[in-house]
């Protein structure tokens, strides 16, 4: 592909340093709103020709995303997934019957959106939802997953009409853009359901404001405890649910019973969850997207996810976790607990300036050992000056401060025992420079 008039080149990192370029607004890039990618999406006459699920939610939305994906695939299903952010490469965020997209697709995306934008000065994200779409089109779909980037209502990806949302939980993040409180942040949530659309909530005591919206909108709404769950039991576990043409009518939430399910690949008790979620929305598709029972089964024990509670072999054990806020480390801090006993645990520490650092320090102080605050890179990346500083106002001992994730991983691995751990964690930035470090891929 030849040059484009403007860039630096035709290829793919000049492609993003062009987008990156485009719409700097701000320390984040983010502008919310749907008129810009609204527009664009009609100038390139794209247009829903196949189900899409859209996923939001605060946290347990990759790891939904990723089990949605699997299974459809197992049914025989193409299937399109579109996900943010990326560890190490940008293509890792469009994949195609579970391969990420190639670097020529990509552009080829990014070359129609750029032509088609006129004076629109898109987001980052903005352009790379359109461009995701422009991939999708030309890969003959039979479904699309869209993994919602921030908040609902306002994000790129809502401006894509879904045959199913689910929103899987609501709490504290991105309070800057959502609101400062649940009921604020759950209406933002809300807004990815739809009139007469089936909408599914994994939060079992979710905000009013979503509730309301639910009913104000007339969403088919299924909530996790009311409408379908899951048992656990010792080596499998149970889905519970009613069928998704049962209307209104609520409470015969046992009407289906999908039992002796594998416990998914993805470690962590949440995951059953999540799992739930993927279930609760594949029911509600059934006539579009039907799934057999073996399918379910081998999508959740094929699948896999980069940095979720992800767990390398080895001495010292390396626990990796994208866990960024306080209910994610919470989740973070259970799944260390079901661990095997290991002595102490090194946690290389990097997080966003903008994230509640103090909340992520209470989840997890009564299970790291020794703290390793390192600096990331980016204009919004903390210091390890700054949380140095906010764990020794808790009282808690710093072993040390590091220029980056990665010097603070050897420093770990130098100082951990054989049966110790070493847990990078607090955001996708720290746990793609440890893969690096690594030599692993995303």
């Amino acid at each position: 592909m030849p040059p484009l008039p403007g860039l630096p080149d035709a290829s793919l990192s000049g492609w993003l340093a062009h987008l990156e370029a485009l719409h700097p607004r701000g320390s984040a890039g983010i502008e919310l709103g749907l008129e810009r990618v609204a527009a664009v999406k009609s100038r390139l006459g794209q247009r829903e020709t196949c189900p899409v699920i859209l996923v939001g939610g605060t946290n347990g939305k990759g790891s939904t995303c990723a089990m949605l994906e699997r299974i459809l695939l197992a049914a025989g299903y193409r299937v399109g997934l579109y996900t943010s952010p990326h560890l190490l490469h940008y293509a890792e965020r469009v994949r195609i019957n579970g391969i990420v997209a190639d670097d020529a697709s990509l552009c080829a995306g990014f070359s129609r959106v750029e032509q088609a934008r006129g004076d629109a000065a898109l987001t980052y994200f903005e352009f790379g939802t359109l461009a995701a779409w422009e991939v999708f089109a030309a890969a003959s779909l039979d479904a699309v997953i869209l993994e919602v980037g921030l908040g609902g209502r306002l994000d790129a990806t809502n401006v894509y009409q879904p045959a199913c949302a689910i929103v899987t939980c609501v709490d504290f993040d991105h309070m800057d853009f959502l609101g400062a409180d649940r009921e604020a942040i759950g209406f933002e949530k809300a807004g990815i359901f739809r009139s007469g659309v089936p909408a599914i909530c994994g939060d079992p005591q979710p905000p009013q404001s979503l509730l309301a919206h639910a009913g104000a909108i007339g969403a088919r709404l299924q909530v996790m405890g009311r409408d379908f769950g899951y048992l656990r039991q010792e080596q499998q576990w149970l889905y519970w649910g009613r069928p998704a043409d049962d209307g209104d009518r609520q409470g015969d939430a046992a009407a289906i019973r999908r039992g002796g399910l594998a416990f998914p690949a993805l470690r962590g008790s949440q995951q059953l969850a999540n799992a739930a979620c993927a279930l609760a929305a594949l029911e509600a598709l059934h006539q579009v997207l039907p799934v057999a029972m073996k399918d379910i089964r081998q999508g959740l024990i094929a699948v896999e996810l980069t940095g979720r509670f992800q767990v390398l072999p080895g001495r010292p054990a390396v626990v990796l976790d994208v866990a960024h806020n306080p209910q994610a480390a919470q989740v973070l801090a259970a799944n260390l607990g079901d661990m095997s006993f290991h002595p102490n645990t090194w946690a290389v520490f990097g997080m966003l300036v903008d994230k509640d650092v103090e909340g992520v320090i209470d989840a997890l102080r009564a299970r790291v050992t020794h703290w390793l605050p390192c600096t990331l890179e980016g204009r919004r990346a903390a210091s390890a000056d700054f949380l140095a500083g906010r764990l020794e106002a808790k009282g808690i001992k710093v072993a040390g401060k590091f220029a980056s994730p990665v010097a603070a991983l050897a420093w770990a691995q130098e100082n951990a025992g054989e049966d110790d751990r070493i847990l990078a964690f607090g955001s996708f930035l720290t746990v793609a420079a440890a893969l690096q470090a690594l030599g692993r891929s995303a």
